[in-house]
């Protein structure tokens, strides 16, 4: 989700910066654009580095015994947190 928005502010601050000629006298649209794709930049490479980073795997082992015949069970859940 990060990279598309991202993205997506990459090319509304391209158009804000480069397509659009229109002069407002409280606001400098090349800088806001420069500045929506600048942001859009940091969270795409942020975006990135969350997605390509190892993910730490948890291992929950449980034995008990079985009341009824006395054998050992065992049992294991594996999951990665979110």
């Amino acid at each position: 989700m990060s990279i598309g928005s991202g993205i997506a502010l990459v090319v509304i601050g391209a158009i804000l910066t480069f397509a659009i000629n229109i002069e407002i006298s409280w606001i400098d649209l090349d800088i806001v654009g420069s500045i929506l794709m600048g942001a859009g930049l940091v969270i795409f490479i942020l975006g990135i580095v969350g997605m390509t980073r190892k993910r730490q795997v948890v291992e929950t082992v449980r034995v008990a015994a079985d009341p009824a015949t006395g054998q050992q069970v065992t049992e294991r859940k594996t999951s990665a947190p979110r």
